[in-house]
């Protein structure tokens, strides 16, 4: 009486061919790459989040704009807005009467250094979300040409020996099984991630571009709005709120 095998997932993978063991390791690097990022980039995010938020409400704690350009937190990205917008302004004030004729406004010159800020703000949160949306939509593929690959093993073994028994197709349809279960293993995550990280960086750069619209008008008007907002999404319903009553429509 035969004596039943044991299932080994590493052991039908290492007996399958060169291919297979090229194909397993490449969703390994896949995966470990994304793991990687998908940590890194979770740290970035929620280190960039408290620091925006601390810095924005100590910048408006401060009682003028200098003692506000004072606080030293390096590491925000808000920090690095006001103080480039800060220097915007200096240089402009320094430079814009030798070419009067040809300088803009100071306004925009101000804004277009706030734009540079947050784009760069935008590309630093963007980096390595290319490489989980890669893994996202590659691994499945990868695993699929395993699973390919294994089931034309199980055919070959069927050929060879002339009959389809169990113990001549077993290893290799468990090696296009365990190809397939990798291959969503490795990209299930990925896609979570970087939809996650694309909703997060939206969060962050709203963040920013709120700061940057309250810090545009104290440096071009000398006061601040009367309401300033840390939330997106508040910036949005109060507008709405302000359209409807311009329009005498009840909010």
């Amino acid at each position: 009486m035969n004596q039943p095998q044991e299932f080994n997932s590493l052991m039908f993978i290492l007996e399958a061919g060169p291919v297979a063991i090229a194909v397993a390791l490449l969703m390994l690097v896949m995966s470990v790459a994304s793991w990687y990022l998908m940590v890194t980039k979770y740290a970035q995010n929620v280190r960039m989040k408290s620091a925006i938020k601390r810095y924005i409400a100590h910048f408006w704690a401060a009682p003028n704009l200098q003692a506000a350009l004072n606080v030293e937190q390096t590491h925000s990205p808000a920090y690095a807005l006001a103080h480039h917008a800060a220097s915007a302004s200096q240089h402009y004030h320094a430079h814009a009467q030798q070419s009067a004729a040809n300088a803009c406004s100071y306004e925009e010159f101000v804004a277009r250094s706030m734009r540079r800020d947050i784009a760069q703000t935008s590309s630093q949160l963007e980096s390595g979300l290319s490489v989980l949306a890669s893994v996202g939509s590659v691994a499945p593929f990868v695993g699929l040409f395993g699973t390919v690959w294994g089931i034309y093993h199980a055919l070959a073994a069927i050929s060879a020996s002339g009959q389809a028994t169990l113990d001549k197709v077993a290893g290799p349809v468990g090696e296009a099984l365990i190809m397939t279960a990798i291959g969503l293993a490795v990209a299930i995550p990925a896609v979570l991630a970087y939809n996650a990280f694309v909703k997060s960086n939206r969060t962050i750069l709203g963040q920013l571009d709120t700061f940057a619209q309250d810090l545009h008008v104290l440096m071009t008007t000398g006061a601040t709005l009367t309401k300033k907002h840390t939330n997106p999404r508040q910036v949005v319903a109060d507008t709405k709120a302000a359209t409807a009553k311009m329009n005498g429509v009840p909010a």
